[in-house]
């Protein structure tokens, strides 16, 4: 091959590679459960929510698209641990998820985290967990309360429940006494089940907690967050995320 061939056919051969990473870099694959007003599927299957919303306009900023993918929560999780995915919505910061996720440096939304019990019955709940103790405490499988629930948590000896609604008709049923849970996700829940008039929160509070958008511990990936980050955080600074979450319901750090 004369030596102007070979020399157009490398600068050919490089530009083809770089075309090629930078197209495959150009579509993320974020996964999550349901998380009412967060991340959803309507009934055509399109993907709303805050969430959704949120990472379509920053893909635009970060020249690239969002695939959505809607799992349990634990796979979910292990996929963005493994790398085999590249986002996560929705997890509450907490020492132990640090280590398995890079989390984005600001929240995207808030919730409020409450005990659920029978209408009908005393409330054991003053907030102090020492007052829990015999107690039939339930948690959904995989969600994290806040510090001092967790660290009450070997103490209290909670139930895992499946989900929210499973946890719902167990008090219903009279087969635990505290379901631990938070509001946005508990809410829709309770009206649909009908079970306004018997189950209702308690106070004080359990905690507030952010949640985060959350990345794989990889050098693959650190490009892509410290990105994510600038365009979040421009984000939130303009105000376009108090708006969104507004006219969604979702409350904001």
């Amino acid at each position: 091959m004369p030596a102007i061939c070979l020399r157009a056919f490398r600068a050919w051969l490089l530009g083809f590679c770089l075309f090629t990473n930078i197209a495959q870099a150009q579509e993320w694959l974020v996964v999550g459960t349901y998380f009412p007003k967060i991340y959803e599927q309507d009934d055509q299957g399109a993907f709303v929510g805050l969430a959704p919303v949120v990472l379509r306009h920053l893909a635009a900023e970060l020249g690239g698209q969002m695939r959505f993918e809607m799992y349990p929560w634990p796979r979910a999780q292990r996929m963005v641990e493994q790398g085999s995915a590249d986002i996560l919505v929705g997890p509450y910061r907490t020492p132990e998820r640090e280590g398995r996720f890079a989390f984005a440096s600001l929240p995207f939304y808030q919730d409020r985290i409450l005990f659920y019990a029978r209408r009908d019955r005393p409330s054991p709940w003053s907030g102090d967990y020492a007052g829990l103790q015999g107690k039939r405490v339930a948690v959904i499988r995989g969600w994290i309360y806040g510090p001092r629930f967790e660290q009450a948590r070997e103490s209290l000896q909670p139930i895992p429940v499946e989900s929210v609604r499973n946890g719902l008709r167990m008090l219903e049923a009279g087969r635990i006494d505290l379901l631990a849970s938070n509001q946005r996700n508990t809410l829709p829940h309770l009206n649909a089940l009908l079970l306004q008039e018997q189950v209702g929160e308690l106070s004080p509070l359990i905690d507030t907690q952010g949640g985060f958008f959350a990345f794989p511990r990889d050098a693959a990936h650190n490009e892509l967050r410290q990105r994510f980050d600038r365009a979040f955080e421009a984000f939130v600074a303009s105000g376009q995320l108090a708006r969104l979450a507004e006219s969604l319901g979702v409350g904001v750090p």
